[in-house]
């Protein structure tokens, strides 16, 4: 049975950059923590995530930071940027927090951040929210996607008891950026070179030799090769919709404000399109 979301606080949380790490040429790691982490709730699901809150430049907001009196009193460009990012690691005790960034030199808002962040730089964040943690009930776990769904994936498989039965995808760059999971779970790296984002991940997935039982499935990434999945799963393997989590966290040619503008309309589409017909029947 699916897991109910658990929602994004709208209160913001205050931390601090702790240290940085370069994982591989194209993630970075940062890892903040803090007082203002104590009691996060981020311990259900594997796929939490949290909204990052980057201030509009030159512009100083009042204190204590409240995104309601923000959203009242400021016209809406000056209002604080979100980008939304994977908890990679949670730490209760220690209160730390991992995120992992996908990086491309100067280009977007988050990298270049995380690239130049130092200890002690105040972050701000919502959440965390989340949806989906592996059920122990299946007879089996698929779980695909590019780099950004890789922070996901990886503290997914980490959190699955030793021999538990699962099939990893994860498409990037090259060999440069594998990355070592602590899980008996074989990732299957998918190295794109000079392919379509998603190519690879969509012709490996079509290629795995089904097994029996219940499945249940993670796949995130790119939306274009998640709609073609969701429809070799939902419509060519009838996999039921409570077994899925599946969506697109980004989009070719769209920043984070223009997908989530238009995400929800985008998704929904997709899956009128997408449902299954009497006459659809699973191999």
């Amino acid at each position: 049975m699916a897991e109910r979301p658990a929602r994004a606080s709208r209160t913001p949380h205050i931390a601090e950059v702790v240290r940085t790490e370069r994982l591989t040429p194209h993630m970075q790691r940062v890892v903040i923590g803090g007082e203002g982490l104590a009691g996060l709730p981020a311990d259900t699901c594997t796929d939490h995530y949290v909204k990052l809150l980057f201030p509009a430049p030159g512009v100083d907001y009042p204190e204590p930071f409240d995104m309601e009196r923000i959203r009242a009193e400021f016209p809406r460009d000056r209002w604080p940027v979100t980008r939304t990012y994977t908890i990679r690691q949670w730490d209760a005790e220690h209160r730390e927090l991992t995120l992992d960034f996908v990086i491309h030199g100067d280009e977007g808002l988050a990298g270049p951040w995380a690239v130049n962040a130092r200890s002690g730089d105040v972050v701000r964040f919502l959440g965390p929210g989340g949806a989906y943690a592996p059920d122990p009930a299946a007879d089996w776990h698929l779980l695909a996607g590019d780099e950004s769904a890789l922070p996901a994936i990886a503290r997914s498989l980490e959190s699955l008891p030793h021999g538990a039965r699962a099939f990893a995808f994860v498409e990037i760059a090259g060999p440069a950026e594998e990355q070592k999971i602590d899980s008996d779970v074989e990732i299957r790296w998918l190295h794109r070179g000079d392919r379509k984002v998603g190519e690879a991940l969509v012709e490996a997935v079509r290629g795995l030799d089904w097994p029996e039982g219940r499945v249940q499935a993670f796949v995130h990434g790119e939306a274009h090769f998640v709609k073609e999945l969701r429809r070799l799963l939902r419509v060519e393997r009838a996999v039921p919709r409570e077994d899925l989590s599946i969506s697109g966290y980004w989009r070719l040619g769209h920043n984070e404000d223009g997908w989530q503008a238009s995400k929800r309309e985008w998704n929904a589409r997709i899956e009128a399109e997408q449902e299954p017909t009497q006459t659809s029947t699973a191999p």
